[in-house]
């Protein structure tokens, strides 16, 4: 199947005792958005760090594009084409808006060695997250949600045929998350890119996603559409409880 972009095949990570991932094994299509879920310790975020190449895997193989990568280093995924955003956003405090997102430019696929093509291919990303306006201030005085917007254009500037957000509306109250969730829709449309978004807020995933993932206590407990996950009753006594959203 010549639009798969990733295929995970039976990845294990274990951390001493722990097993945190056990045999996890998917594929993704080329422009899906993908909603991985499930309780806290499930394993969604050691997943996104095996993905781009933060942990080795203890077990397994992943491949991206057609090309195996297991135990790539975080560059090299980086170079493939695989970004990814924090839950806790990682901005350069020191630097300005746009010097954070020329690091991605230069770290990434552009091919830009430039600072002045640098700053302007920065410059267009933060346009793409609405931050262009707050290019060059202070970013000690950015809002949470600023941070996040420019830790995804950062993502966005390495030029990633798959962007894995971790958690981007976490901590955001309810009229912050809409300008994210459009933002994140749009990188599908306009920019046909595949995405595999960790998030607790179940109703955006559900309203968001092609497919979905649900994993707990490290295995892959189902995968399907969210109108599929939402009747689930395995998902639902493991995660969503009595509020499954439809």
């Amino acid at each position: 199947m010549s639009n798969i972009l990733l295929k995970c095949e039976e990845v294990t990570k274990r951390f001493g005792g722990l097993l945190a991932l056990d045999s996890v094994s998917f594929s993704i299509k080329e422009n899906e958005i993908i909603g991985l879920i499930g309780p806290n310790g499930a394993g969604k975020t050691t997943l996104i760090n095996c993905l781009a190449g933060v942990y080795k895997l203890t077990i397994g193989k992943v491949y991206f594009n057609g090309k195996e990568i297991t135990n790539f280093k975080p560059h090299q995924c980086c170079k493939m084409g695989i970004a990814r955003t924090f839950q806790i956003p990682r901005t350069f405090r020191r630097l300005s808006p746009v010097e954070n997102v020329m690091v991605g430019v230069l770290a990434g696929r552009s091919g830009i060695t430039k600072i002045n093509e640098a700053r302007m291919d920065a410059e267009k990303w933060l346009d793409v997250v609405g931050l262009l306006h707050r290019k060059d201030i202070n970013t000690e005085n950015f809002t949470l949600q600023e941070r996040k917007l420019l830790d995804l254009a950062r993502a966005l500037a390495t030029r990633p045929k798959l962007l894995l957000i971790d958690e981007v509306l976490a901590g955001l109250n309810p009229s912050e998350t809409p300008k994210i969730i459009e933002t994140i829709r749009r990188l599908q449309g306009e920019l046909n890119m595949t995405i595999i978004w960790v998030e607790h807020i179940v109703k955006a995933i559900m309203e968001n996603c092609d497919r979905i993932i649900v994993l707990n206590f490290g295995k892959k407990l189902a995968e399907g559409q969210p109108k599929e996950i939402a009747k689930d009753e395995k998902v639902i006594e493991a995660y969503l409880g009595e509020s499954v959203y439809e």
